[in-house]
């Protein structure tokens, strides 16, 4: 699978995310400072919560932004077994039950899930409790995350 492939996938959900939260924050706005929504009386709140809506959509359109200039300036490199899985990594993980699973390590995941052809890819960050414990692992180890109140734990099959 190319993971460059996958990085251009991640980078036009993102722009479309951005997209929506722009429009959601200019809507919102808009509703905030229409003049039929000027407060009345103390329990007339439309206005001001339309205003922290509009706040809220825009610090998440600036998180996008944010995201999509890391994942811009991101290049997956090939896997080096000597440093096991490092970010920009290609994981197929497979648990107990025979399911196998691929994740893309990115530097920013928002657990978005992409398909490519009949694989599903999990993508999340190095940050996220999978993530961290994927680090530094190789092809043949254990990966185990704690899942109250048990340890879920999967074998790494394949990274690339």
């Amino acid at each position: 699978m190319d993971k460059l492939w996958l990085q251009q996938q991640v980078l036009e959900r993102l722009a479309e995310d951005l997209l929506q939260a722009e429009q959601a924050a200019r809507a919102a706005h808009e509703t905030a400072i229409h003049e039929e929504n000027i407060a009345e009386n103390k329990y007339d709140t439309l206005g001001l919560e339309a205003a922290y809506l509009a706040t809220g959509q825009a610090r998440r359109a600036d998180a996008i932004r944010q995201a999509l200039a890391r994942w811009r300036q991101f290049c997956p490199r090939p896997y080096d077994a000597s440093q096991g899985i490092q970010l920009g990594a290609l994981v197929c993980l497979v648990d107990a039950d025979d399911r196998q699973q691929q994740i893309f390590l990115g530097p920013v995941g928002g657990s978005m899930k992409l398909v490519s052809g009949a694989e599903r890819v999990q993508v999340i960050s190095s940050t996220a409790p999978l993530g961290r414990a994927m680090l530094g692992k190789c092809e043949g180890d254990e990966v185990s995350i704690p899942v109250d109140p048990t340890q879920q734990r999967f074998e790494v099959l394949r990274v690339d």
